[in-house]
């Protein structure tokens, strides 16, 4: 078995994904690794996006020039990591990475292209309804990926960790 070096967490930024985002910094804080806490921006998020800015511009004459969408999103994910993980990136060492495209095909290509050793991700994001309709992107992953995919269920997300920290 190799040693696991890098390690990519994918998140939807949501309450479920959070679960995949703590295993994969206990993970990589009980055997030494790297962890890159990566958000695919989707097309569908970035057309909602869209109309929330001319909306807030609409009403706003105060609102200043905005933000490009991937600093926005990358304010998002730093923001997400530093309240819920504050405790783990301290001793872990964090890339943080956001992308625009189709998460499940980014996925794979950055896990690829980072020489990840795992992907850790959670069961559930705020897919909803459309999990049943394509496929959740976690099974996609599964099915793509050219390195080992953990995947980790919101629900079980304090046993996991109990289990990971046993093992340090």
């Amino acid at each position: 078995m190799e040693k696991i070096r890098k390690i990519l967490a994918p998140t939807d930024l949501s309450e479920l994904s959070q679960a995949g985002v703590r295993y994969a910094l206990n993970l990589a804080k009980a055997v030494g690794a790297e962890v890159t806490v990566y958000h695919v921006v989707n097309y569908e998020e970035l057309l909602w996006y869209g109309e929330k800015m001319k909306e807030k511009i609409a009403t706003d004459s105060t609102f200043g020039p905005p933000y490009s969408v991937l600093e926005k999103y990358q304010s998002a994910l730093t923001q997400f990591l530093k309240t819920h993980f504050s405790e783990l990136t301290l001793s872990v060492k964090v890339h943080e990475k956001v992308e625009l495209g189709n998460p499940d095909i980014n996925i794979v290509e950055a896990a690829e292209k980072q020489g990840a050793d795992l992907i850790v991700i959670s069961t559930h994001g705020r897919t909803g309804l459309s999990h049943m309709l394509v496929g959740s992107v976690t099974e996609k992953v599964v099915r793509h990926a050219s390195c080992p995919v953990l995947s980790i269920r919101p629900q079980a997300e304090h046993e996991a960790a109990e289990k990971v920290a046993a093992v340090a």
